[in-house]
């Protein structure tokens, strides 16, 4: 097996559980060397997808390739390549946390002790207490440390950061960007909005057991429209000065909101000059925006 291509390949992927389908041709694909951010909330496919990858099930149609292998034929080999934390980890009752981060790093391709030591310490991990001694994010922090020090191609993060506080998450965040620096591959499901939008590279979005959008943040920003937050000294007399400008809320203080294509903000600009402008904000759409655009009618 070689990674020539992407690290990982989904084409018409179909999983189905009796008569619900699950998956209904989902596409996806993940570049070597980044983070790729899989949206959708509970029910949408996303961890039913994560599943085929870890081949824990098997595709009913399709094609998917994992790092130039089959995730349900080439399981083992696959294994040592990757890592993966779930969004709620089990570990062993009786065994220590460290005992467990070293076990997990030698099923897969092993441990960089000196990697090891500096994650236990920013993540603040007490490694000597068994497993049923930790709380939930502590139970996180284990297979956290244990992914990231292992010596893998690929990690798998589904709600990695679920139980830990901002604190961490924060520390998350900044060693997940390392791992990208050193050219490590990610797919990482969050519902974590932020969290997806400070690392990933690219982002999907899946609907209904469908990858309703994909690509680079950037690049979905640009469909979307931009927000304009302006408090003008001057008020117009009749909104439809402000024509350049869609969806206007203009109170009589001067406090203007509005939206406007990302092609048309300078002439939303032009129009707003003759006002004066004591404050203005120009905000491009957040990925909690570009994710509402296909679930915001069903919330």
């Amino acid at each position: 097996m070689t990674t020539a291509g992407p690290a990982i390949s989904i084409e018409g992927l179909v999983k189905r559980f009796g008569r619900f389908t699950a998956l209904d041709g989902l596409d996806l694909e993940v570049a070597p060397g980044e983070v790729h951010g899989f949206l959708g909330p509970n029910g949408s496919g996303k961890s039913t997808t994560i599943r085929v990858l870890l081949g824990l099930l098997r595709a009913d149609g399709g094609r998917v390739e994992l790092l130039g292998g089959d995730p349900w034929k080439d399981v083992v080999e696959l294994h040592r390549r990757l890592a993966y934390v779930p969004g709620d980890v089990a570990l062993w009752p009786t065994m220590s946390g460290g005992e467990a981060i070293d076990l997990l790093g030698h099923l897969r391709g092993g441990l960089d002790p000196a990697r090891r030591k500096d994650l236990v310490e920013r993540f603040e991990l007490e490694t000597t207490k068994r497993g049923r001694q930790y709380s939930k994010g502590n139970r996180q922090k284990v297979a956290i440390v244990a992914a990231l020090a292992s010596d893998v191609e690929l990690l798998i993060l589904d709600e990695p950061t679920s139980g830990l506080d901002p604190l961490m998450e924060a520390v998350f965040q900044d060693v997940i960007l390392e791992e990208k620096q050193r050219g490590r591959t990610v797919l990482l499901s969050s519902h974590i909005m932020s969290e997806v939008e400070a690392l990933a590279d690219r982002v999907s979005i899946i609907r209904q057991g469908v990858v309703v959008q994909t690509g680079a943040l950037d690049d979905l920003r640009g469909q979307m429209h931009v927000t304009i937050r302006a408090t003008l000294e001057r008020v117009p007399d009749d909104v439809t000065a402000l024509a350049a400008l869609d969806d206007v809320h203009l109170d009589s203080h001067g406090r203007l909101t509005a939206t406007v294509a990302p092609a048309m903000v300078n002439a939303a600009m032009a129009a707003l000059v003759p006002y004066g402008m004591s404050a203005l904000t120009v905000s491009p759409a957040s990925l909690e925006e570009l994710f509402l655009r296909h679930y915001g009618e069903d919330q």
